[in-house]
């Protein structure tokens, strides 16, 4: 049975438990105070709890009235088909609503889940990776 409860506060949150969410999300090794920083310059996030451990989460960057970017959407394995990733969703544009527009960039073969809440592709997103080799043999670049 679960004991779900959601928050946006960072106050006492394990960073070792959502690094763990990604690795088996899988959505790769993620630094736990390298999530603290990126959680804590985020605009908007949400925390999904499972009696009280941090088994889902997801953040807004976003400039208060143009852009919001949802990223690092994630949720352990044992808690998908559930609903809660679609709710982590349902909130994060929620609290997004008031800008102009809201981007994402999913994780290959993903696409669909997201189009449910009214994504759509663009033609003409762009990126620069860190290892574009990497990115591209993961499917998120067409070309290096």
């Amino acid at each position: 049975m679960l004991t779900i409860t959601w928050t946006e506060d960072l106050t006492g949150l394990d960073w070792d438990d959502l690094a763990e969410v990604y690795r088996l999300a899988p959505l790769g090794e993620r630094d736990p105070h390298k999530l603290e920083q990126t959680f804590s310059n985020s605009m908007f996030k949400c925390f999904v709890l499972d009696d009280g451990r941090v088994v889902g989460a997801g953040r807004v960057l976003a400039d208060g009235a143009d852009c919001a970017y949802l990223c690092d959407i994630a949720l352990l394995p044992s808690h998908q088909g559930r609903g809660l990733g679609g709710e982590i969703i349902r909130r994060l544009v929620d609290m997004s609503k008031f800008h102009d527009k809201i981007i994402l960039y999913a994780a290959p073969g993903k696409e669909p889940l997201y189009e449910k809440f009214g994504f759509r592709p663009m033609a003409t997103a762009m990126a620069i990776f860190e290892d574009p080799a990497k990115a591209y043999s993961d499917g998120y670049l067409t070309r290096v």
